[in-house]
């Protein structure tokens, strides 16, 4: 391991609460809740973790969120990841949480929220991890159904900073969801949106101008519309990049060859995520480590993309610069 990473301190961006979801735990929570998984041993489900592109992903990923029945199993969920937060020095972490792959299945809301948020409370005052939860809207769905998950949430506002946009992004454009987005935004909701890993760049200029987001996940293919560039460089919205998904899932055919470091040197304001850790091979740490062995990064560029972390989070400045004087 690089001798900075084991001690610097980090945030995590760019993180679905359910892509933690390790193959131990899937296993436990189905027999827990007597489910039949289309997988007999851990050792099988770790072998389906291999993926041709985003799709071959995301239908496992959903497969496996069918075990997530109760509060106790979200609860169980989130602290287990936390609990990597706190062993790799994650100060804070803004989680990602995709409410329509349960309510779909007939599990309620709360049950949901109210898991996923005790255990967040906990990790504040036992492990002095802050957080916050952003509520992403399934983009294969109807942006009927979104505004329907949208309405759902208004009670829950005291605890969700945010509204993101994840799942399969060919074919989804952000301008699906820009009256779903128009409506958070009023309702007081920060934005975000995932744009630019399969998507071309247009997706990212549709994700900035018309859902009005503060920060583009993942947004690697930016660098193919040099205005774009120079706009994102102006304007410093964060790209919340995942080196080890982005390579897992074939967007880029190895880590020597990701252009996060190519980004930086365009002036843009990268952070490292996880993304979905338990079937990308790696938390942020890894992701960290995964960089540093891989791409020409000096110590500077590893403090810098862990700066960057906070500076791009929703953290108050007060909050921001508390976290930026451990440098």
């Amino acid at each position: 391991m690089h001798p900075l990473l084991s001690t610097l301190p980090k945030a995590e961006l760019h993180i679905h609460i359910e892509g933690s979801l390790e193959p131990e735990m899937m296993v436990a929570m189905a027999q827990r809740n007597g489910i039949k998984l289309p997988y007999d041993s851990v050792e099988a489900v770790r072998a389906a973790y291999q993926f041709e592109h985003l799709q071959s992903f995301l239908d496992l990923y959903y497969a496996g969120a069918q075990v997530l029945q109760t509060e106790q199993d979200f609860y169980d969920l989130t602290w287990a990841y936390l609990q990597k937060c706190a062993a790799q020095q994650v100060r804070h972490t803004e989680i990602f949480f995709d409410p329509q792959t349960h309510t779909d299945r007939g599990i309620p809301f709360a049950v949901v929220h109210d898991g996923i948020t005790q255990a967040l409370r906990e990790a504040r005052s036992q492990l002095g991890i802050s957080s916050g939860l952003i509520l992403c809207f399934l983009r294969h769905l109807s942006a009927e159904a979104a505004m329907a998950t949208l309405e759902e949430a208004l009670p829950y506002q005291d605890s969700i900073i945010a509204v993101g946009l994840d799942s399969s992004e060919l074919g989804h454009p952000p301008a699906k969801f820009q009256a779903v987005f128009n409506r958070a935004r009023a309702e007081g909701f920060l934005t975000v949106a995932h744009a630019g890993e399969e998507g071309p760049p247009e997706y990212i200029w549709e994700a900035i101008r018309l859902l009005k987001v503060s920060r583009i996940d993942h947004g690697v293919r930016c660098v193919e519309d040099p205005a774009l560039v120079e706009y994102l460089a102006e304007h410093q919205i964060p790209l919340t990049v995942c080196p080890l998904s982005n390579v897992k899932l074939c967007v880029f055919e190895s880590m020597a060859q990701h252009n996060l470091k190519q980004l930086m040197d365009l002036g843009l304001c990268v952070t490292v995520n996880s993304d979905d850790p338990a079937y990308f091979g790696g938390y942020l740490g890894e992701n960290f480590e995964a960089i540093a062995a891989a791409l020409p990064l000096t110590p500077q560029h590893l403090v810098q993309l862990a700066q960057n972390s906070f500076k791009a989070s929703f953290l108050s400045s007060a909050e921001q610069e508390a976290y930026l004087k451990e440098f």
